[in-house]
């Protein structure tokens, strides 16, 4: 491991500073092509790492569907050449004339967001008439992480039939992130797939039994879409999106993914506090402090490195290598959790070959 993170010129970097590996980014998008099996099955999310860069690479490979949290994602996806963009998160609010003004925007786009309740979706239906204009939204289930959508049934059904009902909306099809399905052991979480895919796919054929469409169902994250892609439905689409850059988190969580950290902070000694400890610039307002303190970062070349304190600004391990380090040396640590770690940084610096090769920014990291 430690030879793909080799950087040759360090000192370019400030630090703490988000570094991208590109040879190891480039074969992470390759694995998840080769897991999809078409680039058509895949609609990944882009909430991992919010760059132009990667999205045109995702494009340049046939990755035409993309998905998004944000707006600003949205605009990212439609600048960089998305044919496709699902916002996966449901309209309210003012967001229901930013998905007008997207509409009038990128009318080539074929553009749609989610929805759960009937009250957004009128809402959302008077705006787009207002302006002339139509959208697509997809029916949002909840497959059992209980944060948005509808379990499969009747209140799902009459929301699926209001939709179809207005003039300016389109019904195509289900979200169903199952962003809770964390079984590290390969058969429980196949299990829990399968089950989720027999109640939506029911549900579905129901729904086409009252002549309802329903031609699309956006399906699973990093860890289950390895799974579904294994389904033969020619309505699945696929929408990994922690893979592109993966983690320790998801490293640890699922060692049978074929997806090798590719985003790293790159950090400096900036004190040696005691005799067993080293002080990093490594805060938390560069990683992401959602994992619980203690747990937030790895550190490749020191196996041993327990993280005994974070504030804002400063990491302190405890190593019994801590004698080896100067005020001034550089290390490399992989965070846990690299989605928000990602929308700390501006820009990240990119190595291709142990050197530094050019910066991307972090386009989208604001909302």
């Amino acid at each position: 491991m430690f030879e793909i993170y080799k950087i040759d010129t360090p000192d370019q970097i400030y630090s703490p500073g988000l570094v991208i590996f590109e040879e190891v980014l480039r074969e992470n998008l390759a694995q998840m092509k080769e897991i999809a099996g078409d680039p058509q099955r895949l609609r990944p999310h882009c909430k991992t790492h919010k760059m132009i860069d990667i999205i045109r690479l995702e494009v340049d490979m046939g990755i035409l569907k993309h998905k998004c949290a944000t707006f600003a994602e949205a605009e990212m996806l439609a600048l960089a050449g998305a044919q496709e963009v699902t916002l996966a998160y449901n309209p309210v609010g003012p967001n229901i004339d930013r998905a007008v003004q997207f509409r009038l925007r990128h009318p080539d786009i074929q553009f749609s967001v989610t929805a759960d309740h009937p009250d957004p979706l009128k809402a959302l239906d008077a705006a787009m008439g207002n302006a002339k204009t139509d959208i697509d939204v997809l029916l949002d289930i909840n497959p059992g992480l209980d944060r948005t959508g509808l379990k499969p049934g009747d209140q799902a059904a009459e929301i699926y039939a209001l939709i179809n009902s207005l003039p300016n909306l389109r019904p195509v099809g289900f979200h169903v992130y199952d962003g809770h399905n964390h079984q590290t052991p390969l058969n429980e979480r196949k299990a829990a797939v399968d089950d989720i895919w027999s109640t939506v796919r029911a549900f579905r054929d129901e729904l086409k039994r009252d002549s309802f469409c329903v031609p699309k169902i956006i399906a699973g994250g990093t860890g289950t879409f390895p799974l579904y892609a294994q389904l033969d439905d020619p309505s699945i689409e696929l929408s990994p999106g922690t893979c592109v850059f993966h983690d320790a988190g998801y490293s640890r969580i699922f060692p049978d993914l074929p997806f090798t950290p590719a985003a790293l902070i790159l950090t400096r000694v900036i004190s040696r506090p005691s005799a067993n400890c080293v002080t990093f610039d490594l805060g938390h307002k560069a990683c992401a402090a959602d994992p619980p303190a203690g747990q937030r970062l790895e550190f490749p070349s020191i196996p041993d490195a327990r993280e005994v304190l974070q504030n804002e600004e400063h990491l302190v391990i405890e190593t019994a290598k801590a004698a080896n380090y100067r005020p001034g040396d550089s290390e490399l640590a992989i965070p846990t959790h690299i989605c928000p770690t990602s929308a700390l940084h501006t820009h990240a610096w990119v190595i291709q070959r142990g050197r530094v090769s050019t910066k991307w920014e972090v386009t989208a990291r604001h909302r």
